[in-house]
């Protein structure tokens, strides 16, 4: 579960059991989708780069998705659309940066 207070969540491409998440390129598809949903709605062109409230990126080696709470604040359908995915996907959420693995 994911606190409301959280400012970041972070999903990893990684599931419960720490088997990586497949295709590879799941969290530019996931912030693709995503892409409509930004400060000042949507415009035309916008669908073309990513909102600022869903972005991808990787941690640790790890592809991730970072969702800010801006989206929940937005559109909760939207925010509810990105928790479930990783829930539905079995995927680790970290609220905030997660920490550098051990080597």
């Amino acid at each position: 579960m994911v606190s409301n207070s959280a400012k970041e969540v972070y999903i990893l491409g990684l599931t419960q059991s720490g088997r990586a998440f497949r295709p590879s390129d799941w969290a530019e598809r996931l912030a693709g989708v995503m892409s409509q949903f930004r400060p000042g709605g949507p415009q035309p062109g916008s669908h073309l780069g990513y909102s600022p409230w869903c972005v991808p990126t990787s941690v640790n080696g790890v592809r991730c998705v970072v969702v800010h709470s801006d989206l929940r604040n937005y559109d909760v359908m939207a925010w509810d659309f990105c928790m479930n995915f990783a829930k539905d996907n079995e995927l680790q959420v970290s609220q905030g940066a997660p920490a550098p693995s051990s080597p």
